[in-house]
């Protein structure tokens, strides 16, 4: 009993009490920050695509999220859209920071299942998110490339013909303000585009629109 007492009054015991209590609430405060982002996200991917059937799915506690969303319209330009969306661990205030060293910032990944091919592969990435691992392009080796400017961001730009860098480049000039845009690429193989974003509340169906809506003029006839 005595050595409780003693314990109870020493200043390591209510250090300990703080600390513990600071977790706690910064575990509710991180789900619940990031449910908002994520809940944000695919409430904009919905009001962009307008789905006929959706499936939401954790994939990772309060890290990870999955959404299918299905078109079943006729003469729709795009069959599926897909997307993942990972979080900061905001729960975990102990690993926050080392996340944020190695990933940085949230991240959406957008697949765009194509009913026909885009005429060529094509990249448009922005330079600081192309040295990241995974975002390497498979054959870049193989388009032509060159560095341009797309507001304050430095992008890379990798096309085959004429005709698709200046589609690209009309698209850049039609939205002068990549925002949360990271990545838009093309291909043909998988008749699939994919769109990487930095998710924002509020922010995805505004960036995200331009590129759904300007997707079809870069398919085939």
């Amino acid at each position: 009993m005595g050595s409780t007492v003693s314990i109870i009054h020493q200043p390591i015991f209510y250090l300990f009490v703080g600390f513990s209590t600071l977790l706690t609430l910064g575990y509710f405060w991180g789900r619940r920050s990031n449910r908002n982002i994520y809940r944000s996200a695919f409430s904009d991917l919905v009001d962009v695509v307008k789905p006929d059937d959706r499936n939401f799915t954790n994939i990772g506690g309060a890290i990870g999220f999955h959404a299918n969303l299905l078109i079943k319209k006729k003469g729709a330009p795009f069959s599926r859209v897909d997307a993942t969306i990972t979080l900061l661990p905001r729960h975990s205030w102990l690993y926050l920071p080392i996340s944020k060293l190695i990933r940085k910032y949230d991240r959406l990944f957008i697949t765009l299942y194509l009913k026909k091919p885009p005429w060529e592969e094509a990249h448009l990435i922005e330079n600081k998110y192309s040295k990241f691992m995974g975002s390497k392009i498979k054959n870049a080796h193989l388009l032509h490339h060159e560095a341009v400017k797309w507001e304050d961001l430095d992008f890379h730009l990798y096309y085959h013909s004429q005709k698709m860098r200046e589609k690209l480049l009309s698209f850049m000039k039609t939205n002068p303000a990549p925002g949360i845009i990271r990545h838009i690429a093309l291909v043909p193989e998988q008749k699939k585009g994919f769109v990487f974003m930095i998710p924002k509340p509020q922010q995805v169906a505004r960036y995200l629109a331009p590129i759904y809506h300007w997707l079809p003029s870069v398919l085939k006839e």
